[in-house]
């Protein structure tokens, strides 16, 4: 039998007879890697390290090939381990309802789903049968086996078994002779696979819920009954995960936002519009003076500006956002003869702007920066609380400048991207650059230059900054390359928050011209700056970050008054005066409750300090001072209290 060469990754090279499967050579470089293994990567000598494609184990290697045995400390393996777990959810729905119609079933980021026809809900009952016959499967180590069978006799074997949704995925994907199909026990599905080996590894899951899905995510396609499960290499990452589910759904804004008061969606206006109470609305306020003065402080002096609500359509269609974006855009509204736009973007509002006179070199860079409220048509599926809304407030900023200016410019950027994040209490973060596919510069606006001028930019001021990155090539988007950061939350969930987005379509588009300093005409650099993403969504994310108990700063309320009885509600009102008179959000409870209520009440509206007074307080001059989370902090005299709380308060400190 003739041999092949097998090139591992620490460059080593093995020579095995031809056909020799990826666990027979993790057994020879060592037993306990054959116990890890997984999966492998197998790649032609030409390509990187991190090429080729993925195959089971047990694939027979025919050529010389570079092979990685992928463990449980690879990326790429979770994701086929979760593909294996939802082969194995199918296999044990069949066990127990065999008339069931399949759908699909992906790895997603936790865990994976399957998706079913069925006549009646699956009912909390049915998940956990399913769960049980499950883990009855996996112990059994049941192999993932991969069969090849024509394509006909394929479709002919799925008719037979009634599976419509199985015959028409083969029909669309099945382009080779012969089909790729992987069985788990009674279950076999057309899939490309690849698989662990067997059920048996499979132990660290849980089913999750079930939900409504479209066949193929298609409106008035039949509706299947999709269940999600979690899963994990061990049972301690699947209890860290559910741990920090159950604490999301504690700290979950839609429910806070009720519970203090601070916002609402109201049905009879539509879904996804944002009504403000009178707390949130002084939380926004908050949150909007601090953006507006460190914008003035950082060279938007002259800049700020407002756009209207409304435009022509005429100049969406100059945008191009009526060809690209047309779906994510309410209806035109016709006055006097005229289509109107609700506007879903700023950008073409300040690049009205800019072109409202001829511009100089001298007058650039040019920062105009807008809260600046757009509209967006979210289908309704897809709304959720304060984070995806359908008409909401961009803090965004439009910089014109030369190429000389750029990197100047990217840097004051990320500096104030990083003061957002220290304002407001986030300390972990995450960035990404995202350029283009070199291999396809025409799927992209703009010269190649232009595009390695605009990547080199992001790079050296990243380097220069000494800011780690994860490159994203082929994630950008075609007007630009772009940075984002995303911050890390108080129970370690990533958001989406600043985007740094150079534009290469709207100048051309729009004509944007400046004098240089040769006499000559040419065309300004576009950047888009958004720090916050929007207001609704940063105010989300906040709620959710401090569950609820914002930091003195931001508090609605930051001190409550609690007179122990109807006898010292003058000494209260004082207090209470006192506090707004040095501008401080005081609020006295003189409700004729007992104090241990008021106390609870001031707790759960997650009110940052408690006064409580009484006779020995009223003839002291002082306030017994309470901490919503640190508890009773003792007698102060009311003027220490005073000077501590303004500290606290012009620190901004997010405890």
């Amino acid at each position: 039998m003739s041999s092949i060469h097998i090139t591992l990754p620490d460059g080593k090279v093995l020579d095995v007879p031809r056909g020799t499967t990826p666990a027979e050579i993790a057994q020879k470089i060592s037993p306990h890697l054959a116990t890890e293994a997984l999966v492998a990567r197998v790649a032609a000598n030409g390509e990187g390290a991190s090429g080729g494609e993925l195959v089971d184990l047990g694939r027979p290697l025919e050529h010389d090939a570079r092979l990685a045995i992928l463990t449980p400390k690879d990326p790429q393996a979770l994701e086929v381990f979760r593909h294996s777990a939802a082969h194995l959810l199918a296999a044990a729905v069949l066990e127990l309802f065999p008339n069931v119609k399949l759908g699909i079933g992906p790895p997603i980021e936790y865990g994976f789903f399957y998706e079913f026809l069925r006549q009646e809900p699956f009912t909390p009952e049915d998940l956990e049968r399913i769960e049980a016959k499950m883990r009855e499967l996996a112990a059994r180590d049941l192999p993932n086996e991969r069969k090849l069978l024509p394509k006909a006799e394929a479709l002919e074997l799925y008719r037979k078994w009634g599976q419509g949704f199985k015959c028409e995925l083969v029909e669309e994907k099945a382009t080779e002779p012969m089909v790729s199909f992987y069985t788990t026990g009674k279950f076999i599905d057309f899939c490309r696979g690849p698989h662990i080996p067997s059920t048996g590894r499979i132990r660290a899951f849980k089913l999750m819920n079930v939900s409504g899905a479209y066949w193929k995510g298609q409106e008035g396609n039949p509706q299947l009954q999709r269940i999600y499960g979690a899963c994990f290499y061990t049972q301690a990452e699947l209890d860290d995960y559910l741990h920090k589910l159950e604490e999301a759904k504690r700290r979950d804004h839609r429910r806070l936002g009720i519970e203090l008061d601070l916002f609402s969606i109201q049905e009879e206006a539509g879904p996804g519009l944002i009504f403000w109470h009178p707390k949130g609305g002084l939380v926004r306020k908050l949150m909007e003076d601090w953006l507006r003065d460190e914008l003035l402080r950082r060279g938007y002096q002259f800049q700020l500006v407002f756009t209207p609500h409304v435009m022509r359509l005429d100049l969406w269609k100059i945008s191009g956002h009526t060809s690209f974006y047309r779906e994510n855009m309410f209806g035109a509204i016709e006055v006097e003869k005229a289509d109107y736009q609700l506007k879903p973007m700023n950008c073409p509002g300040h690049i009205l702007i800019y072109k409202s006179r001829l511009r100089s070199y001298r007058d650039l860079p040019m920062r105009l920066g807008e809260l600046g409220t757009v509209y967006r048509y979210e289908r309704s599926g897809v709304l959720h609380g304060l984070l995806r809304v359908r008409g909401f407030t961009q803090d965004d900023a439009h910089i014109f400048c030369i190429p000389e200016q750029i990197e100047s410019e990217i840097a004051a950027c990320m500096d104030f991207a990083f003061a957002v994040l220290r304002t407001f209490g986030f300390e972990k973060y995450e960035v990404e650059l995202s350029a283009r596919d070199p291999a396809h510069p025409e799927h992209y606006a703009g010269s190649v230059e232009d595009w390695q001028r605009a990547e080199g930019a992001l790079v050296s001021t990243l380097e220069r900054m000494k800011i780690p990155f994860k490159r994203m090539e082929g994630e950008a988007v075609f007007y630009g390359p772009k940075i984002d950061v995303k911050l890390i939350d108080a129970i370690g969930r990533p958001w989406q928050l600043t985007t740094v987005q150079f534009d290469f379509n709207l100048p051309p588009r729009f004509g944007l011209e400046y004098v240089g300093e040769d006499g000559s005409r040419h065309q300004p650099l576009m950047v888009h700056r958004a720090l916050w993403g929007s207001v609704e969504r940063f105010f989300g994310i906040l709620i959710e970050h401090y569950a609820g108990a914002f930091p003195a700063w931001l508090a609605p309320v930051q001190a409550e008054v609690l007179p122990v009885s109807e006898k010292f509600v003058d000494y209260a009102r004082k207090v209470s005066d006192a506090l707004a008179e040095a501008g401080f959000r005081a609020h006295l409870d003189d409700r004729n409750e007992k104090l241990q209520a008021k106390i609870r009440d001031a707790q759960l509206q997650k009110v940052p300090y408690m006064l409580v007074v009484g006779g020995k307080e009223a003839e002291a001059g002082t306030v017994a001072v309470r901490h919503r989370s640190k508890g009773d902090l003792g007698p102060q005299p009311l003027a220490e209290f005073l000077a501590a709380l303004r500290k606290e308060v012009e620190s901004r400190a997010s405890h």
